[in-house]
């Protein structure tokens, strides 16, 4: 079996095999080096670290004769933080001593975390480097609020240019500092089998987080920045959002983790906001709410920047034990464009592809050439929700957003476009099998559906599928659309569903219905 390599740096590179399963291969294999044995695997994606700078290497598997062969990225120079003074004994504050090795990084150098803990405050990292968390070293987030400097929301700078550096959920706020940073940082590589640890659990960020002055810090923030790669790392326990991209291009995640507990508030596992290019290859979930939420701002930051989240990418991922499987809004002001998702297995989340806006976020909040395709869902209580009637927001419950009416279209009204579903696979469902309601005054524009399978879980309890106001409870249903221009099923078969089949209101054209 042939495999390609996605990725590659210094030390560490990334491979993915060519098949057509989904996340995991048809069996576990083994990993040859050099035609040494490094290690077993049984996923799609796998990868090789600890490498040397600008040496040839030759990858194979035990799956076929197939070999590949590489040259890792040459680099000028590469040292320890503990040169630089830090201890990494879980309990000596080592922030000094760690920026200072990142601040004195030559470029196209490479800064190493040891195996050992790293208790740091807020760190920021610049351009043109190379940072190596080794296997068994971990940075830990101080919990102290006080240690986190305030960034501003937006302002206008000294030439009266406006300029925005932090946001909560899509609105410019004043924030705590995000615990690892890149402000206008390009061509960074952050790679290895280490931990960057939020240490939610620690302070009090997960208690009453909805009654805070400042928005809590992310785990790990780019700001404008372009070519950056993540590659093995774990993200955990971030005191929010765990990886945050924000208005960057080119940003990619490689066999990357995130976890946290289910219960942790606002804890998304990784949520692209307003940019250009991402690619999610890899990656494992399980977090406290959404695993994937691809952004473009809330209302102000669509319109005025008018930034859409473009050419995203998700691939061979899992995600398990989060709010939405892979989640589109409900901040997407800006618009959501090219997006593919395929190949990907979710397990036991609240709904699997999730899209979610309402009245409000604007003409430019625009969804739009969006496929899923070869992916499974287990235990998935909606594997299908489109959502138009949002109820998130101070006024998010008020009969603006709540009503059933037919409102007129304006500056303010969001609009779904053309959405394609195919090769899916539903077992265990809960609520219903798929959930599309939009907006009277601006339907969906088409929903297509081919080569679905549904089967539920008996025993599933009731719920909401859509959080909406006055939103209907439901239990092994069929799918339900209201408010879609064109709904079209091709080779779609549910069993064990109760009630009606397929619920059609304010529909105007079905094919295969």
């Amino acid at each position: 079996m042939k495999f390609n390599l996605i990725y590659k740096s210094s030390v560490s590179a990334c491979f993915e095999l060519v098949n057509d399963t989904i996340y995991y291969s048809e069996k576990s294999y083994k990993i040859y080096l050099n035609g040494n044995v490094v290690k077993e695997c049984d996923t799609n994606v796998f990868s090789v670290y600890d490498l040397n700078p600008d040496t040839n290497y030759e990858i194979s598997t035990s799956l076929s004769d197939f070999k590949l062969a590489f040259k890792t990225d040459s680099e000028t120079y590469a040292y320890t933080v503990k040169s630089f003074g830090a201890v990494g004994d879980g309990k000596t504050d080592d922030t000094a001593s760690v920026q200072a090795a990142l601040n004195c990084c030559p470029k196209g150098g490479r800064v190493v975390f040891e195996a050992g803990e790293y208790f740091l405050r807020p760190i920021m990292i610049k351009s043109d480097m190379t940072v190596e968390i080794k296997k068994g070293a971990r940075l830990i987030a101080t919990p102290n609020e006080a240690d986190y400097p305030k960034i501003p929301g937006e302002f206008d700078d000294l030439n009266g240019k406006s300029v925005h550096f932090a946001s909560w959920e899509g609105t410019p706020m004043e924030c705590c500092q995000p615990f690892v940073t890149l402000y206008s940082a390009n061509n960074v590589n952050i790679v290895g089998e280490g931990i960057i640890d939020g240490n939610g659990s620690a302070g009090d960020w997960w208690i009453n987080p909805k009654n805070r002055r400042y928005g809590r810090p992310r785990l790990f923030f780019t700001h404008f920045s372009e070519n950056v790669n993540l590659h093995g790392i774990t993200g955990a326990n971030g005191a929010s959002w765990n990886f945050h991209p924000y208005f960057s291009k080119n940003v990619n995640f490689y066999n990357t983790k995130v976890q946290a507990p289910a219960n942790s508030p606002n804890t998304d596992g990784l949520d692209p906001e307003s940019c250009d290019g991402v690619n999610i290859i890899g990656m494992e979930f399980s977090v406290g709410d959404d695993a994937i939420a691809i952004k473009a701002g809330k209302s102000y930051m669509g319109m005025k920047y008018a930034i859409p989240a473009d050419h995203h990418t998700i691939r061979n991922c899992k995600m398990q034990f989060a709010h939405g499987g892979v989640v589109l809004g409900s901040e997407m002001s800006g618009g959501v464009k090219n997006l593919t998702v395929e190949r990907c297995l979710f397990v036991g989340t609240d709904r699997g592809l999730r899209i979610k806006t309402r009245r409000g976020r604007g003409k430019n909040a625009v969804i739009d050439g969006v496929l899923f395709e070869k992916v499974k869902m287990d235990g998935v209580k909606a594997p299908f929700v489109m959502n138009m009637f949002y109820f998130c927001d101070p006024d998010g419950k008020t009969e603006y957003v709540w009503s059933k009416e037919k409102l007129p279209v304006d500056d303010r009204t969001p609009r779904l476009g053309e959405f394609t579903f195919r090769d899916i696979e539903c077992k265990n469902s809960g609520w219903c099998a798929g959930y599309f309601y939009g907006l009277p005054e601006q339907p969906i524009s088409s929903v297509t559906l081919e080569n679905v399978t549904v089967t539920y879980d008996a025993s599933s309890e009731e719920g909401r599928p859509a959080m909406m106001t006055n939103a209907e409870v439901l239990k092994n249903a069929g799918f339900v659309f209201r408010n879609v221009d064109n709904v079209c099923l091709k080779n779609v078969d549910i069993n064990g569903y109760v009630g009606e089949k397929i619920v059609l209101e304010s529909v105007k054209s079905t094919k295969g219905v």
